[in-house]
């Protein structure tokens, strides 16, 4: 008889797949591992501009199947629409999804670890979809492509987020509170996309304003960077405009603001609110919102059943990718040690810290390692072609080794981010 514990991991993005995978090995068989997602594929989301200002269709490339990893794990995958969390009675409920009209089935777990994500909340946003663009998936990113390739009149274009709802609970740790759910994205498109202007004789920085609702952009950056960033950017000409407090409604010619102000611009690149999906809404495991409330070993304290990992997690903030990767590597080990019946008075808890690649233009990146906005010490800004070379390096590394990233890869990074001459 098996009496090996049933895992069910939600979501097989960036966070549930190197989840189920690092929980694999370190396992050592000890757990019967299902994961369910709506799709059969990840999209590497952050490299979508970098194809899109290269004229090219960012499908080819960054959507790639998990399935042959997950299967030569030894893990169960369903394609499903989730429906419902039952938490006392263990038990999920799901739709399969590859045909239409299939009937409502159920699973029951003996560890339950959410990686589903964050619903994007475009649909809230008035006129988003007459005149708004962004780079969230593969079909936005051709929009974009095909409108400045296409149809670019030469306008002021602006890119900014519109007002984040983070959850409240008092059963979660001390965490900053932010205004956006991650501001990197509007950093990072405001240096490529200046850089595609000039490439394609269309104008410069100065065509670009960056907008936040907060009182700075990126405020997890911390002081220190932001003090060397901001007046770069102004020097450069990009227009700035601060705690515009949300976005009320895009227009033909441009946006209006919750704080009763207006911005003029052609193209509007929007970041918008993320929302919990509606099947996290009102759990007794949730916060206020619907993000899964737990301690920094990313595990309920109601439901110690119960992890999260990723950007359904409360305590995601920024909803950044390197948290994501901390959470994962941090869950699997707390669980690989129970399973086995092992202590995890050696697991160190979550320390927040932003690591971050971006992309500005002409095989040139930035990299910001920094804690600052926790309470750390850390601040570290460089721009180059190391960052960029990096960036590059690990979608690639990520989709060889399908998500299962090797325990000196995000240090190697760090170090060589860190240290090396840009």
């Amino acid at each position: 008889m098996n009496k090996n514990k049933r895992v069910l991991v939600l979501g097989c993005n960036f966070a549930g797949l190197t989840f189920s995978r690092y929980l694999h090995s370190r396992a050592k068989g000890k757990a019967d591992i299902t994961v369910i997602d709506r799709k059969n594929y990840i999209n590497f989301i952050p490299n979508i501009p970098i194809e899109v200002f290269n004229n090219h269709n960012p499908a080819d490339t960054l959507e790639f199947s998990f399935q042959k990893h997950l299967r030569r794990d030894g893990t169960s995958f369903v394609q499903g629409e989730i429906e419902a969390i039952d938490p006392d009675q263990k038990k999920v409920y799901f739709t399969p999804n590859e045909r239409k009209g299939a009937a409502q089935e159920s699973l029951e777990y003996d560890y339950l670890v959410i990686a589903v994500g964050c619903k994007l909340a475009f649909d809230k946003i008035e006129g988003f979809a007459e005149y708004g663009h962004t780079f969230s998936d593969t079909f936005y990113g051709n929009e974009v492509r095909d409108y400045l390739f296409n149809q670019y009149k030469g306008g002021p274009i602006a890119i900014g987020s519109d007002r984040f709802i983070q959850g409240k609970s008092p059963k979660l740790p001390n965490i900053p509170t932010a205004f956006a759910a991650c501001e990197g994205p509007p950093v990072e498109l405001a240096f490529s996309l200046a850089d595609w202007l000039e490439e394609h004789d269309k104008g410069d920085a100065s065509k670009i304003t960056v907008f936040t609702p907060a009182e700075v952009i990126a405020e997890d950056a911390g002081e220190t960077i932001l003090n060397q960033l901001l007046p770069m950017m102004t020097e450069m000409g990009y227009g700035y405009k601060k705690a515009t407090i949300g976005i009320k409604r895009l227009y033909k010619e441009g946006i209006e603001f919750k704080d009763g102000t207006s911005l003029e611009a052609e193209m509007k690149i929007i970041f918008p609110n993320w929302e919990p999906h509606d099947f996290m809404k009102g759990q007794p495991f949730a916060d206020d919102q619907g993000f899964v409330v737990t301690d920094l070993y990313m595990r309920n304290p109601d439901y110690p059943e119960i992890f999260a990992v990723g950007d359904a997690a409360a305590i995601t903030v920024p909803k950044l990718g390197s948290l994501g990767h901390m959470e994962c590597e941090i869950a699997s080990e707390v669980l690989a040690n129970e399973l086995q019946g092992q202590s995890n008075e050696h697991v160190k808890p979550l320390h927040p810290m932003v690591v971050c690649f971006g992309d500005m233009g002409s095989h040139k990146g930035f990299y910001m390692h920094t804690d600052e906005w926790w309470g750390g010490k850390t601040s570290i800004l460089k721009m180059g072609y190391t960052p960029y070379i990096l960036k590059m390096g690990f979608k690639t590394m990520y989709q060889t080794l399908g998500g299962k990233i090797p325990g000196w890869g995000m240090p190697m990074s760090e170090l060589l981010g860190d240290h090396s001459i840009i």
